[in-house]
């Protein structure tokens, strides 16, 4: 066979092998969709149920201030971590962070229950976002094509900026604790734009009810025209202007 025989011959064999890695490599990506596909569907099947075991069954009844005081009560020295228990169990049910909040406050006060609600909200955020991380991180990323992509990768990159915004802005809180699990946020980017963005909108919303509970306890009702009754509700109006100040903020320096 001459040289130029050779040359002109069909090179079955490595198209054959490239044939062969392309269908093992599509092999092996079907079960990890597969996977991702059951992940998710387990993540909405949770989230479904969450919000009907909290509005439609007696659990929502343990909500309260009196059910909640009461089960504190018999925990004894135990009642902050109890507390700070159902705290974080509730952000995974779906339960609103301001009904919980203001339970911490009306319950421990407006120190102690700053303290108390802020380790809550931390654990339920942390829980809530590995859930989402877990069930749902995979099937959302296969559903992102190019023009999400750099959405995704710039929240990789700016996650502590990113997290920290929308906690200063009051993004809804339960929500985006299973929301930026499904991002590529990096775990602690997420917590400690957290724990620092939730500080100020706590501390206001338990300062409010907490002052407000001690009055009720009290019963001098003339302790409602007081400094501190005063500032708290000064405090509790400026908190809504907290989001248009940080917008405008944030457009000044872009």
């Amino acid at each position: 066979m001459t040289s130029t025989e050779k040359e002109n011959r069909p090179q079955t064999a490595p198209i054959e092998a490239g044939g062969e890695e392309m269908e093992q490599a599509i092999e092996s990506v079907r079960p990890n969709r597969k996977k991702a596909m059951i992940k998710a569907s387990v993540f909405v099947a949770f989230i479904i149920i969450a919000i009907y075991v909290v509005k439609f069954t007696p659990v929502k009844g343990y909500f309260t201030a009196r059910a909640l005081g009461n089960f504190l009560d018999s925990a004894g020295f135990w009642a902050p971590l109890a507390f700070v228990f159902v705290y974080a169990a509730g952000v995974c049910l779906f339960l609103p962070g301001t009904l919980l909040t203001g339970l911490g406050a009306a319950i421990f006060g407006a120190y102690w229950g700053f303290v108390y609600v802020w380790f809550g909200a931390m654990a339920g955020a942390s829980g809530a976002f590995w859930i989402g991380r877990t069930m749902g991180r995979e099937f959302a990323a296969s559903l992102i094509g190019d023009k999400l992509k750099k959405y995704d990768d710039a929240i990789e990159s700016n996650g502590f900026a990113t997290t920290l915004y929308l906690r200063l802005v009051y993004f809804p809180f339960t929500p985006m604790n299973f929301g930026m699990g499904l991002t590529k946020v990096r775990f602690w980017d997420y917590f400690f734009g957290t724990g620092l963005g939730i500080i100020v909108g706590t501390f206001i919303f338990t300062f409010f009810i907490g002052t407000l509970k001690d009055v009720w306890i009290s019963g001098n009702w003339g302790e409602l025209l007081s400094f501190k009754v005063f500032f708290s509700l000064g405090l509790l109006a400026f908190s809504f202007f907290i989001p248009k100040i940080i917008k405008k903020i944030r457009l000044r320096y872009e």
